[in-house]
């Protein structure tokens, strides 16, 4: 499976996945809980700030590259975002929408970025354990949020090593000959994840 984990030492990778998931989630409910203003761009843009600052990414700049290659990653799900929301809600909605749903993106890529696929798995499975009385598989549910989790940062990681190739060949810039070698080397991702969840027995 792809993983996006990148090691270190910093205080987020010294914590473990369990409350640093829900240290986490806790944040980005928070951001998800503002209310819809002009300020709450800038609200969500310095809670992800001071996020990536704090982690200890050991990236040089304080986590402003790392946040900056996140942003960078989800640069076309920002740019969908606000057009939409521009089009039906108008611009107050649309920039305050926009940056909750940015900020939550990049605090979930922090998360996979400082903990490993396994320790997640592990963690996800022990907090969804006492669900089993209800009958819910704790194992697969776990495996599921994990990939989930996982999904869309990988997914940006797939569109900018396309895009990279492209620039390598000279290719021209245009949608149409970006999405189908996208689609065809994210098909290849999935299957690969298939078998690798065939691998587990899952």
């Amino acid at each position: 499976m792809l993983t996006l984990y990148r090691p270190g030492d910093g205080r987020l990778h010294r914590m473990p996945a369990g409350p640093k998931t829900l240290l986490l989630l806790v944040v980005t409910l928070g951001v998800l809980l503002l209310p819809t203003a002009w300020w709450t761009a800038g609200a969500a843009t310095a809670i992800s700030v001071t996020a990536y600052a704090v982690a200890g990414l050991g990236d040089g700049r304080c986590g402003m590259r790392e946040l900056g290659r996140q942003l960078f990653a989800v640069r076309w799900v920002i740019v969908l975002t606000v057009a939409g929301q521009l089009f039906f809600l108008g611009p107050e909605l649309a920039v305050a929408n926009t940056a909750r749903v940015t900020a939550s993106l990049v605090l979930a890529g922090l998360l996979v970025l400082t903990t490993r696929v396994s320790d997640l798995l592990n963690a996800f499975e022990r907090g969804l354990r006492p669900l089993r009385s209800i009958g819910v598989d704790s194992t697969r549910a776990a495996l599921l949020l994990t990939v989930t989790l996982g999904t869309v940062p990988v997914l940006a990681r797939l569109a900018g090593e396309v895009r990279d190739a492209q620039r390598a060949r000279g290719a021209r810039a245009s949608l149409r000959t970006f999405v189908v070698p996208f689609l065809v080397v994210s098909l290849k991702h999935a299957d690969q994840l298939g078998d690798a969840l065939a691998a587990r027995g899952t």
